[in-house]
């Protein structure tokens, strides 16, 4: 799979903005057929609108595919099957960021954390891996995160979660080596998309008795001030398609500088400095 081609196939989970989208309308752009998976296909209508500015909207086929729902999942395989016979490549990206203290989260919102951000993934993988061995040269992608190597506080649910695609990965791939499937996550940084939004409003102020005040007071303008600083989503989307095209895909892919830095000093330096430097930057006294 060196080149996007006009018989190429793709699953984007996840389409209605950020990382989704613009994967999406990048494929389109190189000849793929696109089928954007939505919760809700009524949110369709930025991916569409763009893809008709673009001159893509043919090859973009929004679907109905919630992550959480079995049947979904099964119909939406069965329409890639019906009406394309085939498929080449899985972007499994549906997800969110859950913020939060690990002893103020309720159990139900780690639940549903796991269930879209892993159990949807393997369930959309599951069910999408009879239709992409046929070609005999399939692609899956899980789109994870930094957080997915490193965590930071008030987001144990989101890096916890990425912490498990990660090592779905790694045995996915180990199993699929000998079938012609590869498998690949990107773990992004911060980028300028809605997720960092919906994580700050799932973020609720810990009451002024909290043992957590103090920290949320410090962590909440960080994440404002990253996810506004965060570089185009574009770069995302262009890693994927590096992870898409690669003639030797590589199990990992980092999609810029900031990300590889944070790696580096992540495996060079002892957890001791890492976490003073940490609780420095938070103002947190031991």
């Amino acid at each position: 799979m060196a080149d996007g081609s006009n018989n190429r196939i793709a699953l984007v989970t996840g389409a209605s903005s950020g990382f989704g989208l613009r994967t999406a309308l990048l494929l389109g752009g190189k000849g793929w057929t696109v089928y954007a998976g939505f919760r809700d296909p009524a949110r369709s209508g930025d991916l569409m609108r763009e893809a008709a500015a673009t001159g893509v909207e043919s090859r973009i086929r929004a679907i109905r595919l919630d992550v959480t729902d079995e049947e979904q999942i099964r119909e939406a395989v069965r329409l890639v099957e019906t009406e394309a016979g085939r498929l080449d490549a899985l972007i499994n990206n549906a997800g969110y960021a859950a913020g939060g203290f690990v002893e103020e989260i309720p159990l139900s919102v780690w639940r549903e954390q796991f269930e879209t951000n892993l159990f949807g993934v393997v369930a959309v993988t599951r069910e999408s891996l009879p239709l992409i061995r046929r070609t005999g040269s399939g692609r899956i992608v899980l789109v994870g995160s930094i957080s997915g190597r490193i965590g930071f506080p008030g987001l144990a649910p989101y890096a916890a979660s990425k912490h498990a695609l990660e090592g779905l990965a790694e045995s996915l791939r180990l199993e699929l080596a000998g079938q012609g499937v590869a498998v690949s996550i990107i773990e992004p940084g911060p980028y300028k998309t809605s997720i960092w939004r919906k994580s700050l409003d799932s973020l609720p102020p810990s009451p002024p008795d909290s043992p957590y005040a103090g920290l949320y007071a410090k962590l909440k303008p960080m994440m404002e001030r990253s996810g506004a600083g965060g570089g185009h989503p574009d770069q995302v989307a262009k890693t994927i398609y590096r992870a898409l095209s690669d003639g030797k895909p590589r199990l990992r892919y980092l999609p810029g500088s900031g990300e590889k830095r944070l790696i580096l000093a992540k495996y060079l330096l002892p957890w001791s400095l890492i976490e003073k430097m940490t609780l420095r930057m938070l103002g947190v006294k031991r």
